[in-house]
């Protein structure tokens, strides 16, 4: 039975990216939930190689501290100087002095290259059992590319920088991608007789093949069936045109498995987000990180989701929403903000104008606007009423407010934790709550209004609101004048209903 190939993947990640114009090393700019590097590290993934060796050079220490993150069995090599592609290869091979098999070379910076077309690569490579294998792509405009030079038989002749190339080979439309596959024996072979007679003085991977075919050693060429996912990126420009061609491949993966972009021209969506069938996601939306959507949800317009759990047939709308989960059939916004560890339990609400953070909203449980949800825990079926407030920090530490189920608070209440609110326990509108309210009690703390009648007049004489006080008789003794209270108003106490038929206050929840 034949044994598996042993493979090694290096990828080449050590260049400056001078255009780029950043202190961030070219291949750690992020495009769609990956960095350049990561993007290429994943379509190499399914080669299952026995290693993988990263050249790192400018920007080292954050090169290293990303693999650590996101490919801890990376090999992180440093080429101190950076002499040439061919040099790169070869003190990463130094790493790995008992590799055998294939060696896949890919340059750091070809977000778009898909597993498939390394896999593709890789497979003609070993089943032809050349000595090196090329991946090419025909572009329409070649510049600042290597081109594939064939001999009259159509073979590979050799790869020739642009800088080096006469004006015939500067004609040649099929290019170099960057993306190598090698027997391993005859690689090493080869890099050690490698030159800098070229324009840049440098040791050119590429020149490998000539090397290799002048010795009768086979060598062939893979052509991609789409340029596009050969594209470097060596601008910002050219970062902004790799990241709208991955918008458009992602979109429309999604929309064929089910799931319904109303714009995809507005519409980015991170590799590493997971959405279900009949999702629908309107215009102005991103969604980012570790995001799922379940089926049936509808997602915004205009809504930013990171790393994000929306459960299914739940609406988020015109929101903000990191490190937040939203339950089957809840409701979020408009103009909501929810921040990490905020939890809304199946069919609960989060309306216009509400922040929660480090917070669960129960099952069916309601705050609809205006409030600030901090460090608290909310039961089923509870109604939070309208410009509320969880005064959860001390000025040293955070504490926790606990309301309890079938709970109705009033509007404008703070809660000053810690504190709790007892189930089906109602609070006075304007109150702030500084002690526990038991089960099924009335928690009113508020100061008793006093009216002063005739100040206006008084204080403010000449005024327009004076002027329309003494119009409307609200003079000082005037019967019946603006300000004065009648005498049940007056009557009103803390143990007595206050502030709206529903003892709680007016909540205007609805």
């Amino acid at each position: 039975m034949p044994q598996p190939h042993l493979r090694t993947v290096v990828v080449l990640a050590a260049g400056e990216g001078k255009r780029m114009k950043s202190t961030l090393p070219k291949v750690l700019h992020p495009l769609l939930g990956r960095t350049l590097l990561g993007h290429v590290l994943s379509a190499a993934a399914p080669l299952a190689a026995d290693r993988t060796v990263v050249v790192v050079g400018h920007g080292a220490d954050q090169v290293r501290a990303h693999l650590t993150d996101v490919a801890p069995d990376a090999t992180p090599v440093l080429q101190a100087e950076q002499l040439g592609t061919g040099h790169a290869v070869r003190i990463a091979l130094e790493a790995v002095p008992d590799g055998a098999g294939t060696v896949v070379v890919i340059n750091g910076d070809v977000p778009l290259l898909r597993p498939e077309t390394v896999g593709a690569l890789v497979t003609a490579h070993e089943q032809a059992g050349a000595a090196a294998t090329v991946l090419a792509a025909e572009v329409p405009d070649p510049t600042g590319l290597g081109r594939i030079v064939r001999d009259a038989d159509g073979r590979l002749e050799q790869i020739v920088e642009e800088r080096d190339a006469d004006a015939t080979q500067r004609a040649i439309r099929e290019i170099n991608a960057g993306i190598y596959a090698f027997d391993a024996m005859r690689l090493r072979d080869a890099l050690g007789k490698l030159s800098t007679d070229n324009d840049q003085g440098e040791e050119y991977l590429t020149d490998v093949f000539g090397l290799l075919r002048s010795s009768g050693e086979p060598v062939a060429v893979h052509v991609a069936d789409d340029h596009v996912e050969t594209l470097g990126c060596n601008d910002r420009v050219e970062l902004a045109t790799l990241r709208r061609l991955l918008r458009d491949r992602v979109n429309e993966a999604w929309m064929r498995t089910g799931v319904s972009l109303l714009d995809p021209a507005t519409t980015w969506i991170d590799v590493t987000v997971a959405l279900d069938r009949d999702a629908v996601v309107d215009q102005n939306t991103q969604l980012r990180g570790s995001t799922v959507v379940g089926a049936g949800a509808l997602i915004g317009p205009d809504v930013t989701l990171v790393d994000t759990i929306v459960g299914p047939a739940a609406s988020v709308v015109r929101s903000h929403a990191v490190g937040a989960e939203v339950g089957a059939g809840a409701s979020v916004g408009p103009y909501a903000y929810l921040r990490p560890a905020a939890r809304l339990a199946d069919k609960a609400k989060v309306g216009t104008f509400v922040e929660v953070k480090n917070s669960e909203i129960g099952a069916g449980s309601k705050v609809p606007h205006l409030t600030y949800v901090g460090d608290a825990t909310i039961g089923e079926q509870s109604n939070i009423g309208a410009a509320s407030v969880f005064v959860n920090y001390d000025g040293v530490n955070k504490h926790r407010t606990v309301i309890g189920s079938h709970a109705r608070t009033g509007a404008d209440n703070m809660f000053v934790a810690p504190v709790e609110v007892g189930d089906g326990a109602y609070t006075a509108a304007g109150s702030v709550i500084v002690e526990d309210v038991p089960a099924g009690a009335m928690g009113v703390a508020r100061a008793r209004q006093r009216n002063i009648e005739g100040w206006v007049v008084k204080r403010r004489a000449g005024t327009a609101a004076a002027q329309a006080a003494e119009r409307a008789g609200a003079v000082q003794g005037a019967p019946n004048g603006a300000g004065a209270a009648s005498d049940s108003e007056a009557m009103h106490g803390p143990g007595e209903t206050v502030g709206g038929p529903s003892g709680a206050g007016d909540t205007a929840t609805e």
